[in-house]
Parts: structure tokens; C-alpha cells; sequence
């Protein structure tokens, strides 16, 4: 069984910066594609970048473009969200997820808290 563990979720002011993380028990095949997603309170769960271990490959909802990177580190078996220019209206819960492919997320985290203030 494959464990997703996120932190570096906070409270920071719109404007800052916060790096999540993700830690992955153990790479399979289950754990080839990594990816965030966020939930907001009364909203559905949306998708907000994804990471292939393989390559350099990556993608982001236009609404974090340019403000959020993801990346990972292969030694660590750990991926980061690094969000910067944060708004309020990224406040969420950040949720780390896996799977063989993109959108077949298999594996997710417990999600970490991410609030910003105006």
C-alpha cells in the first residue's frame, strides 16, 4: 500500500508564499504521475498540477499558472507545490494524489490546510 503524506499547509496574508509537500511511502507503478489537487469549502475538488517522475513533463490549471510550480525530488520520494502570489481565493484543502497515468488518480493524502487572508 502506497502512503501520501502533504504538509506545509498554513495561514499566510494574499501576496506570500507556501511549499507544500508531499512524502511517497513507496514508488510503483501506482505512483508514475503525482499530482495536487485542492477542495474549498462548498466547492468540488479541482485539479491544480500533475508531474511525471520520468521526465520533466508538467502541467497546471490556468488559474495557479505562473504563480505555482510543481516538482519533485527522486532521493526524497517527495513532490512540492511552491505557491507564490497566493490569493484568497486559493484558500483549500491541497490533497497529493497518484496514479499510473494522469486521471487515473489511485492513491490520495489526508490534504493539508492552505488559507490565505485578504
Amino acid at each position: 500500500q502506497v502512503q501520501l503524506v502533504e504538509s506545509g499547509g498554513g495561514l499566510v496574508q494574499a501576496g506570500g508564499s507556501l511549499r507544500l509537500s508531499c512524502a511517497v511511502s513507496r514508488r510503483s507503478l501506482g505512483t508514475k504521475v503525482m499530482g495536487w489537487f485542492r477542495q474549498a469549502p462548498g466547492k468540488e475538488r479541482e485539479f491544480v498540477a500533475r508531474m511525471n517522475w520520468s521526465d520533466d513533463n508538467t502541467d497546471c490549471a490556468d488559474s495557479v499558472k505562473g504563480r505555482f510550480t510543481i516538482s519533485g525530488d527522486n532521493a526524497q520520494n517527495t513532490i512540492y507545490l511552491q505557491m507564490n502570489s497566493l490569493r484568497s481565493e486559493d484558500t483549500a484543502v491541497y490533497h497529493c494524489a497518484s496514479g499510473p497515468i494522469a486521471g487515473s488518480w489511485i492513491y490520495w493524502g489526508q490534504g493539508t490546510q492552505v488559507t490565505v487572508s485578504s
